[in-house]
């Protein structure tokens, strides 16, 4: 897939269906985090890829109220970092953003191979940092849902739900939040 073709593809979709996971699958979406750029080539991200069943049951009391789709993801990435393994330049937290560079990689790597890869906010950090282990001084950044897009559910959602699930939510104008030499209201664009 073309790389403006898998970014238009990308979709967060909440209505998927489990698959299976395999070894191919994990390599991949590896791959594409090991080859994220970092501050200093620190690369300080951390992944745990959640696969088992058992371990997926018990991850979902850690996900918030109105995330039960996510019960049907095959796979949970909990994506984690500490600041102290990057650079921390003027109170600047580059794990943060270097993780999400590194996320972003994942979730495009998903899509190009058919899939949704959904991050969510919506969890107990708690929670989720105590079933996978996660120590205390980690940051628990994200939880990405993977599963395949399931289309045949779509006729079994409310009109509304229907309408958010197959349009891409608008997106702002790109003179909204691109500017060229100096930043400028909308006013004053």
């Amino acid at each position: 897939m073309e790389l403006m073709k898998t970014i238009e593809t990308r979709r967060a979709y909440r209505i998927i269906k489990p698959i299976d996971i395999n070894k191919d699958i994990t390599d991949y979406l590896s791959k594409a985090a090991q080859l994220a750029p970092s501050c200093y080539n620190n690369q300080p991200w951390n992944y745990i890829f959640v696969t088992s069943k058992s371990k997926l049951e018990e991850m979902k009391p850690a996900l918030s109220k109105g995330n039960e789709w996510a019960y049907n993801g095959s796979l949970i990435i909990a994506v984690f970092s500490n600041k102290e393994d990057d650079c921390l330049v003027a109170g600047r937290e580059y794990n943060l953003f270097d993780s999400g560079i590194s996320a972003g990689f994942i979730m495009l790597a998903a899509t190009d191979l058919g899939l949704v890869a959904h991050p969510i906010a919506g969890y107990s950090q708690k929670k989720a940092k105590r079933i996978l282990n996660i120590p205390q001084e980690m940051t628990l950044i994200t939880l990405i849902i993977v599963g395949k897009h399931d289309e045949a559910e779509l006729k079994k959602l409310p009109a509304e739900e229907k309408d958010e699930e197959v349009n891409r939510p608008e997106r702002k104008e790109v003179n909204e939040f691109i500017h060229f030499n100096e930043y400028k209201t909308k006013e004053e664009n």
